[in-house]
């Protein structure tokens, strides 16, 4: 732990322009040449360069010069699949020959031929290959990643995926969030006895693993080719009466009710939302839960419906953006293209693609009070890049600039 001392502040840089992501009258919540203090893991104060240069002069602290940087809170990646075996280049090949990703799963394909590869992988194969991933995230300014099982499809490999995710947490400076996603997919030893996987990942399967202290959240796969809507049930009302939260992947490929169920059970996100009706938006934004927005996947997949990002602002819900990075459907580890693509894709403005990458993300994993955006007592989670102005970080395509990035009060290594 990061030792801190008698003095008011620990750290101050000055005269950046700072985007606080705060919800204002300011765009990005601006403030300019503005200086920022931290006091062990917490942002202390924030005001005005010339204030901030002069009280830190009375503490006798040294001044970290931030002039001409921008800081922005750390970045969220609130949707991954982070940790697995193998690769799906082959996939890949197959659909830009025709075969849809549907086909491919009900041959067999998708999902469970990562599941081969997960179960026949190490804990430190599968460590290797996802630090490798983190690390790329982090590079791209990112202080906190979901991480969601599902590729084990049997306890002992679930729980290793997530004991994998847990150890990357402990010795990277990033945090983790660790999300069962017991309802990926049908093993195939379950082929003839779907209830009887439902049941044991929704009882003995959770149990276990959330008495380990591995799991933050419940996560199922709602769609046609994966599990129904009781089937969903199942496992949002076991978490419930467990007091974990929950996420829904609802509405990729069909709009089956996912979205409602979701906030039935006022789970903390629903990702992809391709397909979504009316109701169901109004549905989402009465239980505050939040729409996970993964154009990745969308690109990859060459989907021409996109989401009705439109029908879910009028309906007041909360816009995130995440990479779903996953070797299937999104084999991405860039947080900024996936902003891009937000904005080109999906028609986000700049302003709501930061914001779902910071703000929005927190809202999506329930820890707004503590991430998310740049305040007096919120932990000090920060980015630092060299750019004009906030919205450059949803402009470039392969660009990186960012120089710094600060985890917990502490710097950490860039790159």
């Amino acid at each position: 732990m990061q030792r801190t001392t008698d003095k008011e502040w620990d750290q101050v840089w000055i005269g950046a322009d700072i985007a606080t992501m705060v919800a204002g009258a300011e765009p990005y919540g601006n403030i300019e040449n503005a200086a920022l203090a931290v006091k062990g893991e917490r942002i202390a104060w924030i005001g005005p360069a010339a204030e901030g240069l002069s009280r830190a002069g009375a503490q006798n602290l040294p001044i970290q010069d931030a002039h001409g940087l921008w800081m922005t809170p750390g970045l969220i990646d609130c949707h991954t699949h982070l940790v697995y075996g193998g690769n799906r280049i082959e996939e890949f090949e197959k659909r830009l020959c025709g075969v849809s990703y549907e086909d491919i799963a009900r041959a067999g394909g998708g999902i469970q031929s990562t599941v081969l590869a997960t179960r026949a992988a190490t804990h430190e194969e599968l460590h290797a290959s996802a630090a490798i991933r983190a690390k790329q995230l982090m590079s791209e300014g990112v202080t906190t990643i979901e991480v969601k099982s599902g590729y084990g499809l049997e306890l002992a490999a679930e729980r290793r995926l997530l004991e994998v995710a847990r150890d990357l947490g402990k010795e990277l400076p990033v945090s983790i969030k660790k999300t069962f996603l017991g309802l990926h997919a049908l093993p195939q030893e379950f082929a003839a006895h779907r209830q009887d996987f439902v049941a044991q990942v929704s009882g003995p399967w959770l149990e276990s693993l959330a008495a380990a202290g591995l799991v933050d959240a419940v996560d199922a796969f709602c769609e046609n080719i994966a599990f129904s809507l009781a089937e969903t049930e199942q496992l949002l009302q076991a978490a419930r009466q467990m007091g974990l939260p929950a996420h829904v992947h609802a509405g990729q490929l069909s709009d089956m009710g996912a979205a409602e169920l979701a906030a039935k059970w006022d789970a903390l996100s629903a990702g992809h939302l391709e397909y979504l009706s009316a109701a169901g938006a109004r549905s989402l934004s009465a239980a505050r839960t939040v729409a996970v927005l993964l154009p990745a996947a969308y690109f990859t997949l060459r989907q021409t419906t996109p989401p009705p990002v439109a029908m879910l602002r009028e309906a007041g819900v909360a816009l995130a953006v995440a990479t779903d990075c996953n070797p299937g459907s999104a084999p991405c580890t860039s947080i900024l293209l996936a902003l891009n693509m937000a904005c080109t894709l999906f028609g986000l403005t700049p302003e709501e693609a930061l914001s779902g990458a910071t703000r929005q993300a927190a809202r999506a994993l329930g820890e707004l009070d503590d991430i998310g955006t740049i305040e007096v007592g919120k932990r000090a989670d920060v980015a630092f890049w060299r750019i004009d102005r906030p919205a450059e970080l949803c402009y470039g395509l392969g660009a990186n600039p960012c120089v710094d990035v600060m985890h917990r009060g502490k710097l950490r290594a860039h790159g």
